[in-house]
């Protein structure tokens, strides 16, 4: 059997600028500035290449938004095991929901509920007493600790093979989150459903011990953004089909990193906008400019001065619009990602309105030979927009230097 569970607010900050989604606070903040989740079409088109290939499917979810609605628009069969509802006051009784609350093919779906970080962990502890062997979880870090929470899998961290074993369900997560450091993610919400796929047709697959990585976003927003390991999750993995950790600049390649900036303040010219997205190289771009760089934000520089700080995608949008401007990126350690991964600000309307060119990335050429030939990967949500970004781009690599490299969308990679 497979399981389905997705957080409604994931990813709900991110085009906010808010680096994050936990917390009502956070996620209240994020839609009184317009933004909204793209978690249950991400979820849906997962769910859609399973159903391409197993149309007949039963998939054990919670009701509503959290997963029956997802199931339902991908023309699958939701057995419902966990409703936020009886939560509050009254959890025994999450027991029997299958039996009490069936969806049934071609019936409406209730509206869901507002839930919590618990919910998460309660539907998937819920789906995993079901019998589900794996379960698709749609979110980030924060919701994929909250699912190794539901399994036990949580702190106090168990190392690999201590409940990893395979009487303890796979997990896999459909990426829709904003932070997404963790190991035990599709490379796109495609290759979730086609991992899904092959895990129904098969039986089961190999399967990883992976790391469960988060960071305290409030203390992230004091500028401290190192992740912290949160337990282990038995994840099936595929060369192509998930994402690897997210790897930190060493020491070592500090002066590499210094130079890369160089290169990118020095093809800096007067009167264009810079938007600045997350990451190390970034901040050292901003530290050279004499500029205050948020902790994973976006940033907005024009002649040396700053003018936005941790800008939101609607404020992107009105920078685009004043006048000549360009993003600037860099590339995730060990993961290749350009765009999509918590930088979701830089969304495909704000890209669209920087023009036919509307990238600088830098980093330094250790970053790229460590991808060992894989392509950069940018996930902007729009098809077209990363068809079009696709093929090969300059990147800035030293104070003098640039290197050609590819770039894919992950919708584009076979799966």
């Amino acid at each position: 059997m497979i399981g389905v569970v997705v957080n409604p607010v994931a990813g709900v900050g991110g085009p906010a600028g808010l680096a994050g989604s936990d917390g009502a606070d956070v996620q209240r903040l994020a839609l009184q500035r317009g933004a909204h989740s793209r978690v249950q079409e991400r979820a849906t088109a997962a769910l859609r290449l399973l159903a391409e290939r197993h149309p007949a499917l039963v998939v054990a979810t919670a009701a509503g938004a959290m997963g029956a609605d997802a199931v339902h628009a991908a023309g699958l069969v939701p057995q419902v095991v966990y409703d936020a509802a009886f939560r509050k006051g009254d959890s025994a009784r999450t027991g029997d929901l299958a039996a009490r609350c069936p969806v049934p093919e071609g019936s409406a779906v209730l509206a869901h509920p507002a839930t919590a970080a618990a919910d998460t962990s309660a539907a998937v502890a819920a789906i995993a007493a079901a019998g589900a062997t794996l379960i698709l979880v749609a979110g980030g870090d924060g919701t994929l600790r909250d699912a190794a929470a539901g399994l036990g899998a949580g702190r106090p961290i168990r190392m690999a093979g201590e409940g990893t074993d395979a009487g303890t369900p796979a997990v896999l997560g459909i990426p829709a989150g904003v932070k997404m450091y963790s190991p035990v993610f599709a490379l796109s919400p495609r290759a979730a459903g086609s991992l899904a796929a092959d895990w129904v047709a098969a039986g089961s697959l190999p399967t990883a011990a992976r790391e469960v990585l988060d960071i305290d976003e409030a203390a992230m927003r004091r500028a401290r953004v190192d992740p912290d390991l949160f337990g282990m999750l038995r994840v099936p993995y595929r060369v192509g089909r998930t994402q690897a950790r997210k790897a930190a600049t060493p020491a070592s390649e500090a002066a590499a990193v210094v130079a890369a900036a160089r290169g990118v303040v020095t093809r800096m010219r007067p009167g264009v906008r810079y938007l600045l997205g997350p990451g190390s190289t970034t901040a050292e771009v901003a530290r050279q400019l004499g500029v205050e760089k948020s902790p994973l934000g976006v940033d907005v520089v024009l002649d040396g001065a700053a003018v936005r700080t941790a800008a939101s995608e609607a404020e992107l949008l009105i920078e685009a619009a004043a006048g000549p401007a360009k993003a600037v990126v860099t590339v995730i350690g060990g993961q290749g990602f350009l765009l999509g991964r918590g930088n979701q600000q830089l969304s495909a309307a704000v890209l669209q309105a920087l023009g036919d060119d509307p990238l600088i990335v830098v980093a330094p050429e250790q970053k790229l030979i460590d991808l060992h030939g894989r392509p950069l990967l940018v996930d902007t949500g729009d098809r077209e927009l990363d068809a079009r970004l696709a093929g090969h781009i300059r990147i800035v690599t030293g104070a003098a230097t640039t290197s050609l490299y590819p770039v894919a969308a992950p919708e584009s990679l076979p799966v």
